[in-house]
């Protein structure tokens, strides 16, 4: 028995997660595993209801199970208010740190089915299999900020600990290892005293590891060799605001940012969500992709050890790429709706 907490959040949140719950509920079908969901707020749609974006009984239930499974956070309306004290963005913060998720891994992966949806040319992307380990709890996000000279000039803090980066350098090496064993640290150590830190600790770390290469690049050269060699690279462990970046940046690879799914681990409950955003001008139209929520249930069923049934749920989501069964951003010549792309996936799960 799993109890998994549903966040579905805000914009095409809900959208999608229903889908992924479709998967689910094949996979339940099929393997008799014993999901049971419990669905609370978070975002935007909490601060409506309760005026807290993470309100206490979303984190007692997560808390509570054995995974997360998050649609999307944020609303336009938070965004063109500079002065807003309340966002829904900080109920991610904060209950990122609530079930102490430090580590986000986001998979890229280029599919053969979208070789002709990516921006790039199809010979740079044939083979693209990476994964970013991104550090989730410190930095400039969660640094001291404010203004002083009466609100005309601003401060962000960028802090990290050695122990901060050694836990989340540690799984990345591990990751590696099961792969190509080849890490990449991705900083700006030319510049920065917390990049400085991370190479301190990360070469201290890789000698644990003496089967996976280590090498580092400055955070602006990975940033072009993403998209001039993308194939390169194999496991990228960064922080917290360069991951932020490079990961979107790397979406563009597959086509649609709507392929990427992600895991948010660290000492507690697992958290699993697409990393699109909450698409609000999109929600209740039917054209969301889903299959970024849907891969995000895979990576939850793979984290759970249920190996056989993430490479089913994946196989699923191929099949609607090769047959065509995907949302206009994919498909723009015969598009098929959020609703029946997850119908689909589920159908051949």
């Amino acid at each position: 028995m799993k109890k998994i907490a549903v966040l579905a959040g805000d914009g095409i949140g809900p959208e999608v997660v229903a889908e992924a719950l479709k998967a689910l509920r094949a996979i339940n079908k099929k393997h008799a595993i014993g999901f049971t969901f419990e669905h609370k707020l978070i975002g935007s749609c909490a601060i409506d209801a309760t005026g807290d974006p993470l309100p206490a009984d979303t984190v007692e239930c997560c808390l509570s199970s054995d995974a997360v499974l998050l649609g999307a956070v944020g609303h336009p309306r938070f965004d063109s208010d500079p002065a807003a004290k309340v966002r829904p963005e900080q109920g991610l913060l904060k209950i990122r740190k609530a079930l102490g998720l430090y580590a986000n891994i986001r998979p890229i992966k280029s599919y053969k089915a979208l070789y002709g949806v990516s921006p790039l040319k199809e010979s740079l992307i044939v083979g693209v299999d990476f994964v970013v380990f991104r550090e989730l709890t410190g930095g400039i996000y969660f640094g001291e900020k404010g203004r002083r000279s009466g609100g005309s000039e601003a401060f962000d803090l960028c802090a990290y600990s050695a122990e901060e980066v050694e836990r989340i350098a540690r799984l990345a090496f591990a990751a590696a290892q099961k792969r190509r064993k080849h890490l990449t640290l991705v900083d700006k150590a030319n510049v920065l005293e917390t990049s400085r830190l991370w190479r301190d600790i990360v070469s201290k770390a890789s000698k644990d590891f003496p089967d996976v290469q280590l090498d580092c690049m400055f955070v602006d050269n990975a940033a072009m060799k993403i998209v001039q060699q993308p194939a390169f690279f194999d496991v990228v462990l960064t922080e917290n605001m360069f991951g932020d970046i490079l990961t979107d940046e790397a979406s563009a690879i597959t086509g649609s940012i709507g392929m990427l799914p992600s895991a948010s681990v660290g000492s507690k409950v697992a958290l699993f969500e697409p990393i699109h955003g909450s698409f609000p001008e999109g929600a209740g139209k039917g054209i969301a992709n889903p299959m970024a929520a849907i891969l995000s249930a895979a990576m939850m069923l793979e984290h759970f050890g249920y190996l056989t049934a993430a490479q089913e749920v994946r196989a699923a989501v191929e099949l609607a790429l090769e047959e065509g069964v995907a949302t206009s951003e994919i498909n723009r010549d015969k598009p098929a709706s959020t609703g029946e792309v997850g119908d689909f996936i589920a159908g051949n799960i």
